[in-house]
């Protein structure tokens, strides 16, 4: 192979730390690379596949050079099939000719293409084979050994790239199924509650029409229409609470545009002060800190007549501490009692042990309350330093 032609092996390995860095979708980076790959071997034609969901079979998600009929006849194949199989069971890259391990089925479609010599580099991580790269080569030649260091190189990447796909998606779909909890909790809460005393004062009233009792008709009316005026206030806020989605750029952004937000719906000044400066959190950390702080300025706005509000994100000794503090009506009046229930304080305390946290609602000394969530930090090297 002349100079010329050959990528270095550190331009291609840069390529793909820098593609895992900048969270490209994988299958694409998986075909990228066929590219590359196709272009260092001066292959005939070249497949990518990828293990599905069942664990029996190789999807094709790219390919080159190959044929529609080709295509249509490999699209999925058995796991154990011809060198695939080989590789994925020895862990390691496989040759052989064309005509002694494919199928009956195709090895003349591959031959009419000028394919003879077929390479399976399997995409591993972990001792887990998560898919394999296929090279048709149209001669018998073999891969110098650089080119095939960097192969091995490329699946053990990309095999590794997989992997954090897949547990990407398992962690999205739990995540999902976690709100989809708290939602209905939620909801069973605080307007499934509301409907229910609804259908109750309904049957009551039914009875006083009965009876002829107007006065008692009156008052459960007039209790059946609050009712309903509190569902559907909840029903509100809980659709404008599901709507908010935290700020891609994290949560310092996302809390500073929810304050912002507050200010002009609560009518009081709503400030956010970030202490902690430097904040690590995960994803799913992050959403959980952003909704604790989203429904306790929500049961502010609606029941502590606050004229101020200050929001606090600190760190000390390995604890994250957020406060959510006003000047309100406080604990001691009827409107603290309804904390529990229609803003769901035990969905607040089942995030906060998400988080492996506590969370408590006290009385401040100077008039009205803070709600406070502690919860580990998990610390950066330059955090580590500043405690020390």
């Amino acid at each position: 192979m002349q100079a010329q032609d050959r990528l270095p092996v550190v331009e291609v390995l840069a390529e793909i730390a820098s593609s895992l860095s900048a969270d490209a979708n994988v299958e694409q980076m998986l075909i990228r690379f066929l590219e590359i790959m196709m272009r260092l071997s001066k292959g005939k034609a070249g497949v990518v596949r990828v293990l599905t969901s069942d664990g029996g079979h190789l999807r094709m998600v790219g390919s080159v050079g190959l044929s529609p009929a080709l295509l249509e006849k490999e699209r999925y194949v058995p796991l154990e099939c011809g060198i695939c199989g080989k590789a994925i069971l020895a862990q390691s890259s496989q040759r052989d000719s064309v005509l002694t391990v494919c199928s009956k089925q195709v090895r003349h479609l591959y031959f009419a293409q000028q394919c003879k010599t077929v390479y399976a580099i399997p995409l591993r991580h972990k001792g887990k084979v998560l898919g394999v790269y296929n090279l048709f080569m149209d001669g018998d030649d073999v891969l110098p050994p650089d080119v095939s260091y960097l192969f091995n190189s490329i699946s053990e990447h990309l095999g590794m790239a997989l992997e954090n796909a897949r547990l990407t998606r398992e962690n999205m779909r739990i995540s999902l199924m976690n709100e989809r909890t708290m939602l209905a909790n939620q909801i069973h809460d605080s307007l499934a509650q509301t409907l229910a005393y609804a259908k109750m004062r309904l049957a009551v009233l039914n009875e006083a029409m009965t009876d002829g009792n107007q006065e008692q008709a009156n008052r459960y009316l007039g209790d059946v229409e609050e009712a309903v005026d509190m569902a559907y206030s909840e029903l509100r806020d809980l659709i404008t609470q599901f709507r908010d989605r935290i700020d891609p750029r994290g949560l310092v952004p996302a809390l500073q545009e929810m304050v912002e937000s507050f200010r002009k719906k609560a009518n009081a000044d709503v400030d956010f002060l970030n202490i902690a400066q430097d904040v690590v959190l995960t994803p799913d950390e992050e959403i959980q800190v952003f909704h604790i702080i989203q429904e306790s300025l929500y049961n502010i706005c609606k029941h502590a007549r606050a004229r101020h509000v200050i929001v606090t994100l600190d760190l000390e000794g390995g604890q994250y501490v957020v406060n959510v503090a006003d000047d309100g009506v406080g604990l001691h009046s009827g409107a603290a009692v309804s904390v529990g229930k229609s803003f769901g304080l035990t969905i607040m305390r089942e995030r906060a042990a998400k988080l492996n946290g506590k969370l408590s609602i006290e009385s401040r000394a100077a008039g009205g309350t803070i709600v406070r969530l502690t919860f580990p930090a998990r610390l950066t090297d330059k955090q580590e330093g500043q405690l020390t």
